[in-house]
């Protein structure tokens, strides 16, 4: 007969062997996202939605031939638009606007680069794997649409001139 303490690791390595399953296939899916952002990107890129009159394509224009403005750059369903020269981070999210505050606060203090549990904490949230990780996920999204960058691992930091627009 085994155990209580024997039955209780036996789980508990169970547990974690899911754990590091789900982080692993996490770690994929965040991975085939950003592919996909990055994609959509450069499509926009070619359909003259990142262009300046003078690199040829039309300013201000979607690929549907309509007026794109910074008011309208947050489409249904799109919690973080694709970041371009104009755009202000008031279009964004309140949630996302507080972690762009946060990286610009850093910025402009000079401070180190933020990783996510001082963002985490830094944001008034509970510093709890769930709650750093829902932090990491919001700074990646930034990252993948032009907010912000990653210039090290797990390491943050906003574009000069992100948070205010330019």
């Amino acid at each position: 007969m085994a155990s209580v303490l024997g039955r209780l690791e036996e789980r508990e390595r169970a547990a974690r062997r899911r754990v590091e399953e789900l982080q692993a296939e996490l770690e994929a899916a965040q991975s085939e996202w950003d592919e996909w952002l990055i994609a959509r990107r450069r499509v926009s890129e070619v359909w003259g939605e990142g262009k300046t009159p003078d690199q040829g394509g039309e300013a201000g224009k979607t690929p549907d031939g309509n007026e794109a403005t910074a008011s309208s750059a947050a489409r249904s369903g799109s919690v973080v638009p694709i970041w371009r020269k104009g755009l202000s981070a008031e279009v964004l999210a309140p949630e996302y606007q507080q972690v762009m505050s946060l990286l610009a606060e850093r910025r402009a203090t000079g401070g180190e680069l933020l990783n996510c549990r001082e963002a985490t904490a830094l944001l008034g949230l509970e510093v709890v794997p769930a709650k750093i990780e829902g932090v990491r996920v919001k700074l990646k999204r930034l990252v993948a649409r032009g907010w912000a960058h990653e210039p090290a691992p797990g390491r943050f930091a906003c574009h000069d001139g992100r948070y205010g627009g330019s």
